[in-house]
């Protein structure tokens, strides 16, 4: 059995995946350098593998991806027929969850505006400042990074209603849960809206000009999973219009962002380039590693895939 692992994975990754699969023959590739015949020669690849490789990988019988995303895969004719997919859900929540909160806090406390007013040797009181403590949250996405934000705005002392597909159960760190087909009445009474989806024919655009416009005036948006997800231009419109206090983004679309994109200037816009994930955190890394590895051992002992994708929704079954 031939596995190909794309992803950076140090000694004690793969002592970690030798260990489940003594057996087996791994190649370790730099994701800049694989080649078509690798892929084509693989049973199973571990990494986030480029898309247009995957149509020759013939043998293939599992992916294994190291993102949470799916989006680029689930396209029909990307797979080839039969091939199990799972991806790394579970990893990325401590890492995006506290990075939503810095941006937030950055935001309602104007940490941003201080910092400027620093770079320009002004010393000046910028005014009135808002708090997560009493705030009303909602958190759209409630899968591991929505829910792991909900708990740190839960444990600030903020008011938090989780929106999601289907409501199974209430968990203890959030005060409500709703269904997306009610998103729009949530909308109106959060101070703070944090936008956790995958990209998905369902969440494309999801909030428009008609759904920016129905959020709380003055309240903070922040969006971490997709950029699809947002109508960058409705954004734009939106915040030059000072209907919100502040919106913080991870993702945007297009990505990456053009340097002449408007979006860059806008008022109260606050852009990181795609970093709040990746391996920037050594615990992501680990825990991916550790997904791959006990899925590996669940293939080799033919029990279900943890995080298996669903090629109809984009989410894990």
């Amino acid at each position: 059995m031939k596995i190909v692992v794309v992803m950076k994975a140090l000694e004690k990754h793969r002592e970690e995946l030798k260990r489940v699969a003594p057996k087996a023959e791994f190649l370790y590739v730099p994701i800049n350098e694989v080649q078509a015949e690798q892929i084509a020669d693989a049973d199973i690849i571990i990494g986030n593998v480029p898309a247009n490789l995957l149509a020759g990988a013939h043998k293939l019988q599992w992916l294994q991806l190291n993102s949470a995303g799916t989006d680029a895969y689930i396209k029909p004719g990307v797979m080839p027929d039969g091939v199990k997919l799972t991806n790394a859900t579970g990893a990325y929540g401590l890492a995006l969850s506290e990075h939503m909160t810095a941006q937030l806090l950055a935001m309602m406390k104007k940490l941003y505006i201080y910092y400027d007013n620093q770079k320009e040797g002004k010393w000046q009181d910028e005014g009135k400042v808002k708090s997560i403590y009493g705030s009303k949250v909602l958190v759209v996405g409630m899968g591991d990074i929505g829910g792991e934000f909900a708990k740190r705005m839960k444990a600030l002392g903020a008011q938090v209603t989780g929106i999601r597909r289907r409501v199974h159960e209430i968990p203890d760190y959030v005060d409500a849960m709703g269904e997306m087909a009610n998103l729009d009445s949530y909308l109106a009474e959060a101070d703070i809206v944090a936008s956790s989806l995958p990209g998905t024919k369902a969440t494309y655009h999801l909030f428009n000009e008609e759904r920016f416009n129905a959020m709380k005036k003055g309240s903070y948006f922040l969006n971490i999973g997709r950029g699809g997800a947002v109508d960058t231009d409705a954004l734009v419109k939106t915040m030059k219009a000072g209907h919100l206090a502040g919106a913080a983004l991870d993702v945007t679309e297009p990505e990456p962002l053009p340097k002449e994109h408007p979006l860059w200037k806008t008022p109260n816009v606050y852009i990181t380039p795609h970093i709040s994930g990746d391996f920037h955190l050594d615990y992501t890394h680990d825990r991916i590693i550790d997904i791959a590895a006990k899925n590996l051992e669940f293939f080799l002992t033919g029990k279900p895939l943890k995080n298996e994708v669903d090629f109809n929704t984009g989410y894990k079954k």
